[in-house]
């Protein structure tokens, strides 16, 4: 379930620990080891095991990546090169990659949402009014209007993230991530609003793409019992870009302005060839057959799935409908309505990043232990609730509702990430991926044009504070969907679906 999470630069940094073949065949049901092949795939520099794969290398963890198959019972034994496939520990070369992509989608997808105000200054006008319009310098209606244009152009990325079931998952994530940040490099020379808005929203369905299909990344990567560190890694890795657009433009948007923050985007763009070198195709789709990488649309989530991709999709949207409109107008509440200085906002900022570090770990222990479902319904009812304390029209409420809500998201993150891949074969999980991506961007137009439209009503004193609490608190209700699904904690998705 790729979800946007409020931006937290602290996080991403320190998680889990190294990958256990023992514990990995407990997951499996498996009594024999897991040994690891000294042979192999095509290892690129860094990924291969560094010791020839014996017995005693999974005991203490050393190689990164490791076989799960058919074991041979003597001693020493590799396990058979068909139906085996290779996974990776959380910190391995090839899925920290993945994580880095996501960071490079989360910074150049967020810019839009931190250097609103900047936008607002730039093409409206503020004065010392006391509707939404004098406070912002746009009306609340054309910023939200204009958020859910962008929004709604994600569903591009549909299709694109599908184009990972037909054509792979290594060069569809290089592709997407590349095309879009250089889409928003050039929104920097927007001449107006409405212009800006139209090019950001075309390179905006790249990055959706990105950030779905690193998640589908993570979980191909690894085994059941790294993938809620892994899901982690990632979620944080978006974050951190996320944050870091945030930050930079609360200590230097007087300097840079809007223009400069999206120029900015051009960083992560170079490096996309330098994470290319390690970043490496899940063997899991490998083993899908040809005919099996189908078109990107509706028709190859066949009808057995439909009904649960409808459940995970509802789920989506909810939390969307609340994510949309708390992510995306916080700054500009913070800076025009709070007048909150850019220090105080990028204190605010990466205090929340160290708190959803610690709501990360939560989350993937939770996840773990507890449940990817009870998690995700404890943190959905915790989002919504700390995104209608940010906006209660206090300096307090914004800082303490912003923090306790990144904590919330990242509390549900791994979870999430992890049940909603978790829950279908890998022959359609990219194409399910980017179903999740259009229902979440159907959610946020709808949060955003709802949040905008109930805030430009008259005769409420806290104008945002009444729209979140009219849009945000009824989203809690869409829990109850999960019991519909089934729990995964502990299962293979090959054992789900009995794939290879």
């Amino acid at each position: 379930m790729a979800v946007e999470l409020p931006p937290s630069p602290a996080s991403g940094i320190w998680f889990g620990s190294s990958f256990r073949g023992t514990l990995a065949s407990r997951r499996l049901g498996r009594r024999g080891r897991i040994p690891f092949d000294p042979i192999g795939p095509s290892w690129p520099t860094g990924h291969r095991p560094t010791n020839g794969g014996t017995r005693d290398s999974v005991h203490r963890g050393l190689p990164p990546a490791a076989r799960l198959g058919p074991v041979d019972p003597t001693e020493g034994g590799q396990p058979g090169a068909e139906g085996s496939l290779v996974v990776f520990g959380w910190r391995d070369p090839a899925v920290v990659a993945v994580a880095l992509l996501a960071l490079a989608a989360g910074f150049g997808q967020f810019g839009a949402v931190a250097a609103l105000g900047s936008v607002a200054k730039t093409f409206g006008h503020i004065t010392q009014g006391a509707t939404f319009a004098d406070e912002a310098g746009l009306s609340g209606t054309m910023l939200g209007v204009g958020l859910a244009v962008i929004r709604l152009a994600s569903l591009g990325g549909l299709p694109l993230a599908g184009l990972g079931d037909r054509f792979g998952r290594r060069p569809t994530l290089l592709g997407t991530c590349a095309l879009g940040l250089a889409l928003t490099v050039t929104a920097a020379v927007a001449p107006g609003y409405w212009s800006f808005v139209a090019i950001f929203a075309v390179g905006r369905p790249f990055l959706s793409a990105t950030q779905g299909l690193a998640q589908v990344g993570a979980v191909e990567l690894t085994a059941s019992a790294e993938r809620a560190k892994a899901v982690a890694l990632v979620a944080a890795g978006y974050a951190t870009g996320a944050g870091l657009t945030a930050v930079i433009h609360s200590l230097a948007g007087g300097t840079l302005g809007f223009r400069g923050i999206f120029a900015l985007a051009a960083v992560p763009l170079v490096l996309v060839p330098l994470v290319a070198r390690h970043l490496l195709e899940p063997s899991r789709y490998g083993k899908v057959t040809a005919a099996e990488h189908r078109p990107p649309v509706l028709g190859p989530v066949e009808p057995e799935f439909r009904g649960r991709l409808a459940v995970v999709a509802l789920l989506a949207l909810a939390v969307s409908v609340i994510t949309g409109p708390a992510n995306s107008l916080v700054f500009i509440y913070a800076q025009n309505f709070l007048r909150i200085s850019g220090l105080v906002t990028s204190a605010m900022v990466v205090v929340a990043g160290f708190v959803g570090l610690g709501g990360l770990l939560l989350g993937r222990w939770l996840a773990d232990h507890w449940g990817r479902r009870p998690t995700v319904a404890v943190s959905m009812a915790a989002i919504a609730v700390f995104g209608t304390v940010a906006y209660t029209g206090s300096e307090w409420g914004l800082l303490c509702g912003y923090v306790l809500g990144v904590a919330a998201g990242g509390v549900f993150a791994p979870a999430a990430g992890a049940l909603a891949n978790e829950l279908f074969p890998t022959s359609v999980r990219a194409s399910v991926a980017g179903w999740y991506i259009a229902a979440g961007v159907v959610g946020a137009v709808v949060g955003l044009v709802v949040f905008g439209a109930v805030a430009d009503v008259g005769g409420v004193r806290n104008h945002a504070g009444f729209a979140a609490a009219v849009v945000f608190l009824p989203m809690v209700l869409a829990a109850a969907l999960l019991l519909l699904l089934p729990e995964t904690l502990g299962h293979e998705p090959e054992e789900l679906w009995g794939e290879g």
